[in-house]
């Protein structure tokens, strides 16, 4: 599992120009899942992104988590970050999860944030995304699990 998070002020997803999910002060979580996922990393994977301490605090100090600011997140599915670009110059996504495996988890996963007290937003698995976002930092980190 592959996670690359940016802290945002601003977030917004379109498919087919309408607005699927939208946040402000908070986080952009875009995950991809191999096909050696289980279900057994995401909740390990949800309270990392929930308490990872990259808000600053009023000393200016990355010390404060997206749920020490009552932020939100925006959860969008994306394959490509198991793009391997090793050889030639066509991306391969053989690592990536097929496609119905990969729902699941996703699924599984916007689920267990749901259960939080955090604004949960999110795409639409598998459709063509457009996402526009306001990086505050810039401060954009990946996590693999």
């Amino acid at each position: 599992m592959r996670i690359t998070l940016q802290r945002v002020s601003k977030a917004v997803c379109y498919v087919d120009d309408k607005i699927t999910g939208q946040i402000e002060t908070g986080l952009l979580i875009f995950v991809g899942f191999s096909s050696f996922d289980t279900e057994a990393v995401l909740p390990l994977a949800v309270r990392k992104c929930l308490e990872l301490r990259i808000f600053e605090d009023e000393n200016g100090k990355m010390n404060k988590s997206v749920s020490d600011i009552n932020g939100s997140v925006l959860v969008i599915s994306q394959f490509t970050l198991y793009a391997n670009c090793q050889r030639g110059r066509r991306p391969d996504f053989t690592q990536a999860a097929p496609p119905g495996k990969a729902k699941e988890l996703y699924e599984e996963f916007v689920h267990l944030f749901k259960q939080t007290e955090i604004n949960v937003q999110t795409g639409i698995f598998a459709a063509k995304m457009q996402i526009e976002l306001v990086n505050e930092g810039p401060v954009t980190i990946n996590l693999e699990f």
